[in-house]
């Protein structure tokens, strides 16, 4: 499932295609993806200018002139692309397999007002839209419950510390909970726990002080979750599976892992002699190196 970087990546992609743009109509092909379409969903669209488009989480979402939100989620398998009006076609990140995209899998095409064809497809349909009023976004369901966002200027190693608290489930964990932080996933969490030389059985309520003060380990940690979401977004996220960048571009971040599917290689770390190792946590593998992570 893209993460972060690569949700933030397709952002960027479809950005000049829809702020400012309107759309003349769209194509709504089938009742559902992961849930049914908003009632009247092509029709409360047409017409509409995009004002804005943000992300929050793994969630895009298109601010409109008439006050509500399309808020656009890429569940495993969404991707879009794009059919501008001088014939160009750009398709925003790509994973690992590069297969294309059957025309049976289209299942929303935007019509934009300049002439453009914004297309999302979805070969398991695990992704969905919805339209939601901005003034109650941020107390809706989908929205209610979600943590900070780890790359603004709030998420600080003293705000990290005291949730950590005495937490006694592992630090792995404590970072994909989007209760506590949003966006962040697998991947980047393996990632950034290497950078801090953190290892992921390390209990959560370890990293920070009893009393909920930061450590060095606080610090180094909200650090390298900052570095390795930064990085991973200038690079264009990580092309693992059926992720495509709005631009078509594959994004390259996977060939930075240190960690993450190294198994058994030597650990990257400076100066470090260990070999990455895998293990399962909650379900979800984990991938770091005992000799440096602690």
């Amino acid at each position: 499932m893209p993460e972060l970087p690569e949700v933030e990546t397709v952002r960027l992609g479809l950005e000049p295609v829809l702020v400012g743009n309107r759309f003349a109509s769209v194509e709504q092909r089938r009742k559902d993806l992961r849930f049914p379409f908003p009632l009247n969903f092509a029709k409360r669209l047409s017409g509409r200018k995009v004002e804005a488009l943000d992300r929050r989480a793994k969630y895009l979402l298109a601010r409109l002139d008439d006050g509500e939100v399309l808020v656009m989620h890429l569940g495993m398998t969404g991707r879009f692309s794009i059919d501008r009006a001088n014939g160009e076609k750009l398709e925003p990140g790509r994973f690992y397999d590069e297969a294309t995209i059957a025309p049976a899998h289209e299942h929303v095409v935007f019509h934009m007002g300049d002439g453009a064809a914004v297309r999302y497809a979805d070969a398991r349909r695990f992704g969905y839209m919805d339209l939601i009023r901005q003034s109650g976004l941020n107390e809706h369901a989908l929205f209610k419950g979600l943590g900070i966002e780890p790359l603004s200027e709030e998420f600080t190693p003293e705000w990290l510390a005291n949730r950590l608290k005495g937490k006694a489930t592992s630090i792995k964990a404590a970072l994909l909970d989007q209760r506590l932080i949003a966006g962040l996933g697998n991947i980047y969490a393996s990632e950034a726990l290497h950078r801090a030389k953190i290892s992921p059985y390390r209990l959560a309520g370890t990293i920070p002080t009893k009393s909920g003060k930061p450590m060095p380990k606080t610090i180094a940690l909200v650090k390298s979750i900052k570095a390795v979401l930064g990085a991973a977004i200038k690079a264009g996220g990580s092309s693992l599976r059926d992720y495509r960048s709005a631009e078509g571009r594959p994004g390259r971040f996977q060939y930075s892992f240190k960690v993450y599917g190294q198994e058994g290689k030597p650990c990257r770390g400076k100066g470090c002699s260990g070999t990455v190792c895998r293990i399962v946590q909650n379900g979800r593998s984990t991938f770091y190196c005992p000799n440096c992570q602690k």
